[in-house]
């Protein structure tokens, strides 16, 4: 999880950054937002110790944007690919 973990981000930081593209931001404001809202969580997460999905349900509003996005990850296998991902790490 930490020693490729650096990676995955990356990955996931790119995607975040390449959507905003896609819908409107120059690049380097897509990358900066999506780097500090990483930065953001982790720093809650590891200041609180509040629990990841108790964090996202936090932020999903009933019907929003947010949650759409989400249902959008889940049907995408997101959780399934990254769990996949620290899988392979061990073979």
């Amino acid at each position: 999880v930490a020693g490729c973990g650096p990676a995955f981000a990356a990955m996931f930081l790119e995607s975040l950054a390449d959507g905003g593209v896609k819908n409107g931001l120059p690049r380097a404001t897509a990358y900066r937002l999506a780097a500090q809202m990483m930065a953001g969580t982790a720093q809650l997460h590891l200041a609180s110790g509040t629990h990841p999905g108790a964090m996202k349900d936090a932020v999903c509003s009933p019907g929003g944007t947010t949650i759409k996005g989400v249902a959008a990850l889940e049907a995408a296998g997101l959780r399934n690919a990254l769990i996949s991902a620290v899988d392979a790490t061990l073979q």
